[in-house]
């Protein structure tokens, strides 16, 4: 008889998928091991082998997991207009930095087909975008809404690079004055 799940095998999961994550985007996802995973996140290879039977299926998880709840965060915020959608980007990427940097540097790793659903979420949150935009400046030409969403993400994607915690601007200050400069700078154009 198979053996069902444990009652904290989600849990478990989440905390292998972080804990991988910062190991992946500290070390660069080619150069990184499962073994060395397994020891970032404090278990046993045979563990994270238990979770994951590859490498690929773990920056796989990793990705899926960060990209679903972006997109679920970005549908709930719609609503609220190209600021809020800025200001819960931002929000949703404060604890998530090792898995952007990933999803940004790591996702052509993967074969097509994982690959596939990834592309899927992003267009899905380019799109979100782009029509938050729109309807601030209903004006714009398709190639320059193009290029006004791709400068949008230019700007919230990279702020792993460049904030610390406890040094200038506050995650959420940074999000109100990015939410306030693309707003503005879309109306402008």
């Amino acid at each position: 008889m198979a053996r069902g799940l444990a009652r904290d095998h989600d849990e478990k999961r989440a905390a292998l998928r972080k804990g991988a994550a910062r190991y992946f985007a500290r070390h660069g996802y080619d150069r990184a091991s499962m073994a060395g995973a397994a020891r970032d996140c404090g278990v046993s290879k045979a563990l994270i082998y238990h979770y994951y039977d590859s490498k690929e299926a773990l920056l796989f998880d990793i990705l899926d997991a960060h990209l679903r709840h972006l997109v679920k965060v970005v549908e709930a915020a719609r609503p609220e207009g190209l600021r809020g959608l800025v200001r819960a980007i931002l929000d949703a990427y404060e604890d998530a930095d090792a898995e952007h940097k990933l999803q940004l540097e790591s996702l052509e790793a993967l074969p097509p087909e994982l690959k596939a659903p990834l592309l899927d979420a992003q267009r899905r949150l380019v799109q979100a975008m782009s029509a938050a935009i729109a309807e601030e400046a209903p004006h714009l030409p398709a190639d320059r809404l193009r290029a006004i969403t791709m400068s949008v993400f230019g700007i919230l994607n990279w702020v792993y690079m460049w904030h610390r915690p406890g040094k200038g601007l506050s995650r959420r200050d940074y999000a109100e004055l990015a939410g306030d400069f693309v707003l503005n700078g879309v109306r402008g154009v």
